[in-house]
């Protein structure tokens, strides 16, 4: 049987009726050519992990709809055992001695994880092919990108390779993917995911997410790992999601930002939602602001990496200071080493309140636009990025259009507010492009909801 082709929940479902078992589902999906080069490495103790969790299945002590599930994680989160490299030479041998909240949580509910996907090189990048070992491909056309920096993520997702990913999002790391890949990114309320165990590009932004096969898949992925966390201060309180599937959404206001398509708006029109277009005055700056801000925070992080501590060490260096160079030299790759800099560049004296401070001012402004915004609509519908996914090699010659691309995903970023992508249709080529719905903070109960009613709709699920 193709068990790729069954949702996360369906799979659930079928364990508890005994008509499969997660060593056979371990078994399934291990067994599949990664053609798209999704995963960096697999979990060798998977098959006894699955038995292991079957037993407490059958024992009755594991109640989560996705008991005995499968799933791959971004390798940039933490786990124990398991090689966790952030697709960089630097890392390519750490192994942590620790899991992250998330993956304890994965855990505790029963959930099996395959192994760590591919991502652009420390989550640095727009279309996953920063990744030292290789671009992920898209498994609608493998000629094409399948986005970043969780490439891995939704190739594994949309490749049937994995019924369910963890991304991170700094920003729109969840949702471009998503967007290129067909499938549905949830990137929540900043805090409402622990960030404890994954390894840190920009802290203020980044934020753990979810890539499904649909809404409900994507709700029951989020109760699992949201809530707070004592280990780490940022984190919130966070209400389980509940969808209904016979709530009505006539009367809902979605603002809807430029350059959305005609399509997508059409899809929330059909549930009786009132929709109103609207220009965003700030839009210009969110990409500026954004990349100093995050470049900033990655200068700063990225400091730990010397060579001595742990990660990647040079050989070839007779000083404690040339140790530090070439390591970093040798072990981070050019796009990584380019933020760097100008991280560096944007924090040095006589440019700090030129381009840092002026940044912050900027995300200031851009969040009290916001909640005007949402003193007038219920959520903000805008487009993921202006087109589809882009050919392999495409971007990375124009970096300046490639950083231009995020300019809608940065702004869910700098406001901390949740995003879930949903289908807009396709292009002349017939790859999905996607939309992304914003709401106010914690109300991903909502964005699912309707995420879901649109589903249901569509496709009668």
């Amino acid at each position: 049987m193709d068990y790729g082709s069954f949702t996360a929940l369906e799979l659930g479902k079928m364990i508890k009726a005994g008509e499969v078992t997660s060593p056979e589902l371990c078994e399934f999906f291990l067994s599949k050519n990664d053609e798209y080069n999704a995963f960096i490495s697999k979990n060798k103790n998977a098959l006894s992990e699955a038995e292991e969790i079957q037993k407490k299945i059958d024992g009755g002590e594991l109640a989560s709809p996705l008991a005995g599930v499968p799933i791959a994680v971004k390798d940039n989160i933490c786990t124990d055992g398991i090689k966790t490299t952030c697709a960089s030479k630097m890392l390519s041998d750490f192994v942590p001695p620790y899991d992250a909240t998330v993956i304890k949580k994965l855990k505790n509910a029963g959930l099996l994880i395959l192994g760590k996907t591919n991502m652009d090189e420390f989550a640095m990048g727009s279309t996953g092919e920063t990744s030292y070992y290789g671009a992920a491909l898209n498994p609608l056309d493998i000629k094409r990108a399948a986005g970043g920096s969780s490439s891995g993520s939704a190739a594994a997702v949309a490749g049937s390779l994995a019924p369910l990913a963890l991304g991170s999002d700094t920003g729109g790391s969840v949702r471009m993917p998503a967007s290129y890949c067909g499938v549905t990114g949830l990137k929540p309320t900043y805090g409402a995911v622990s960030r404890y165990g994954l390894i840190a590009y920009a802290s203020s932004f980044d934020t753990i997410g979810t890539i499904c096969k649909n809404a409900a898949d994507t709700a029951a992925l989020y109760n699992i790992i949201s809530s707070r966390d004592i280990k780490d201060s940022t984190s919130l309180e966070c209400k389980k999601l509940m969808l209904n599937s016979g709530r009505t959404h006539k009367g809902v206001k979605i603002g809807v930002m430029e350059n959305v398509s005609d399509k997508a708006v059409k899809r929330f029109e059909n549930l009786g939602a009132k929709v109103e277009r609207f220009s965003f005055k700030l839009l210009e700056y969110a990409v500026p602001a954004y990349y100093i801000i995050a470049c900033a925070q990655a200068s700063s992080n990225l400091a730990r990496y010397d060579g001595v501590r742990y990660g990647y060490r040079s050989e070839a260096s007779a000083t404690i200071g040339g140790l530090f160079k070439n390591s970093r030299t040798e072990g981070f790759g050019s796009e990584v080493k380019k933020r760097i800099m100008l991280g560096n560049f944007v924090l040095s004296a006589g440019y700090y309140d030129e381009y840092y401070v002026k940044a912050l001012k900027v995300k200031n402004m851009i969040n009290k636009e916001f909640v005007k915004l949402f003193e007038k609509y219920d959520y903000i519908l805008a487009p993921v990025t202006d087109s589809a996914a882009p050919r392999l090699g495409e971007s990375l010659d124009k970096p300046l259009k490639m950083y231009s691309s995020d300019v809608y995903n940065v702004l869910a970023n700098l406001t901390g507010l949740p995003a879930v992508t949903v289908s807009a249709g396709n292009d002349k080529n017939g790859m999905p492009v996607g939309a992304q719905l914003i709401g106010k903070a914690l109300s991903e109960n909502g964005l699912l909801d309707i995420i879901n009613a649109i589903e249901r709709e569509e496709y009668g699920i």
